[in-house]
């Protein structure tokens, strides 16, 4: 199947759980909220939005393998594997922040070749896929064209379970604020990659996430002709947990700050 057909249905299996996200959000009660760790919660909703989405994405490529937020499906596939985090923001969603959404890439032997990142509440449809741009709603985008920190909006994440490296993050910030328009926290790392993607940040850094957070964000951002690397420079970032996202020049900036401290 041609990857904008496979593209086509997934979105439909991504709005789909989107439908259902939006509508328990309405009526969510708290009680049901589960404590997968220190500070990592999760719902009955992260874990049926799962369930439908890899049922639905198990129709469009059958031997395809999964690797999942919530762990609902144990399957390898030898040539593609989806990557799914079916509720990338559920600290938002639990507290009632409308910051959340579903990130869907597929892999073709260890490559990205399409990536979905749906932001729920504003219906914003962030995707692309092998040999085409990166698109919002039907509209391409492309990453910001500002070339200094002096005139960037850059985003991040916040520890909030693993604090060892929390003095080093700290000083990191020291020395992004003064120099940007400054730093936003979300809190769903797919919609910051996604904004990377756009033009609306200029650069994002984070560490300690996992490969269902950024895999299909972090494809949007090269293929909207942005940069993807790991605190150092380094092409490596899922295996490093370590992420710098930027227009080329920016994320550089960036790198510069991080190497130093990580």
């Amino acid at each position: 199947m041609e990857l904008s057909k496979i593209f086509e249905a997934v979105k439909e299996v991504t709005l789909q759980a989107g439908a259902f996200i939006k509508t328990e959000r309405e009526k969510f009660d708290s009680s049901k909220i589960e404590y997968k760790g220190l500070n990592n919660l999760v719902s009955y909703v992260d874990k049926t939005a799962e369930e439908m989405i890899v049922k639905g994405l198990q129709v469009i490529i059958p031997e395809a393998g999964f690797v999942t937020e919530e762990e609902t499906i144990n399957k390898q596939g030898e040539i593609y594997n989806w990557i799914v985090d079916p509720l990338d923001g559920t600290t938002n969603f639990i507290h009632g922040i409308p910051a959340f959404s579903i990130s869907i890439a597929l892999y073709r032997k260890n490559e990205p070749v399409l990536g979905v990142v749906y932001e729920v509440n504003s219906g914003e449809l962030f995707y692309s896929w092998e040999g085409e741009k990166a698109y919002l709603n039907g509209t391409p985008i492309q990453v910001s064209k500002n070339e200094t920190l002096g005139q960037s909006l850059i985003a991040t994440g916040f520890p909030y379970y693993d604090f060892e490296k929390l003095e080093k993050y700290m000083q990191v910030f020291k020395e992004l604020i003064p120099q940007t328009h400054g730093i936003r926290r979300i809190g769903s790392a797919a919609i910051d990659l996604a904004y990377v993607a756009c033009g609306r940040f200029e650069g994002f850094f984070e560490y300690n996430l996992n490969s269902y957070d950024v895999a299909a964000g972090a494809f949007l951002v090269q293929q909207a002709g942005g940069t993807i690397t790991n605190f150092t420079g380094g092409p490596e970032f899922i295996n490093t947990r370590e992420i710098v996202a930027g227009n080329g020049i920016i994320g550089n900036e960036i790198i510069k700050i991080t190497e130093k401290y990580f």
